[in-house]
């Protein structure tokens, strides 16, 4: 498992300016893509290794996942991927529908035609877009555009926190679940919304768009659980 990283990183840190970023990115996308499994050990030698880098960076990366909630750091135990409980997920959308509800109330009154028009070519590319990966990265940059207005950097980034803590199972879903039409026509009557600079309607229908999400996300780890206690 720990091996097909090395490729990975190696596109990354041509983007990134610190050798933690770049580990943390590989890693994130790891996890989000499940090719790390909840409850599996992420041991720093052996991730060390397959990149050709000291253990020291590694280590950081690590500990910046666990604050994003995708890793457990566990005393004798090292660093573990974390798994989501059917009562975090609850939890987590209810942050969602509060931090984004937010953003969109701020968000309204300050967006431009230009912010629309980015909204709706990314829209487009939603349409067309088959693979889960690129359809989930998508689908975070449309909801990023519509706020980004707000001119509220730390109201992102605890958004965006969210949205990495959810993300691989959201991918499974999309993957498994036809949920990506009924999606994308929520998204349109956002817009909508935004258009007429509505906020109470932008409100309203970003709140059912979470909230849909989140019952499918629930319903989903409550029977994964359910099928574990049986096993």
């Amino acid at each position: 498992m720990i091996m097909n990283l090395r490729q990975r990183f190696a596109a990354s840190n041509r983007n990134f300016s610190s050798t933690p970023d770049s580990v943390a990115v590989v890693l994130r996308e790891a996890i989000s893509s499940g090719l790390f499994s909840d409850g599996q050990p992420l041991r720093q030698d052996e991730i060390a290794n397959e990149l050709g880098i000291s253990k020291i960076p590694v280590r950081e990366a690590l500990r910046q996942l666990e604050a994003e909630g995708l890793v457990d750091l566990l005393p004798n135990r090292g660093a573990v991927v974390a798994a989501l409980s059917a009562s975090e997920a609850r939890e987590i959308m209810e942050i969602r529908v509060a931090l984004e509800t937010l953003a969109v109330r701020l968000s309204v009154p300050e967006s431009t035609g230009r912010t629309l028009r980015q909204a709706k070519d990314i829209l487009t590319d939603l349409d067309q877009e088959n693979d889960v990966a690129r359809w989930s990265k998508l689908n975070r940059e449309f909801h990023t555009t519509l706020y980004t207005p707000a001119n509220r950097p730390q109201l992102l980034k605890l958004i965006q926190i969210q949205h990495t803590h959810v993300d691989r199972y959201m991918r499974i879903m999309l993957a498994t679940l036809s949920y990506q039409p009924r999606s994308q026509q929520e998204h349109r009557d956002l817009v909508k919304a935004y258009e007429r600079r509505d906020i109470g309607e932008a409100v309203t229908i970003l709140t059912r768009h979470i909230e849909t999400a989140g019952t499918l996300l629930v319903t989903y780890l409550e029977q994964r659980e359910s099928t574990e206690e049986q096993g």
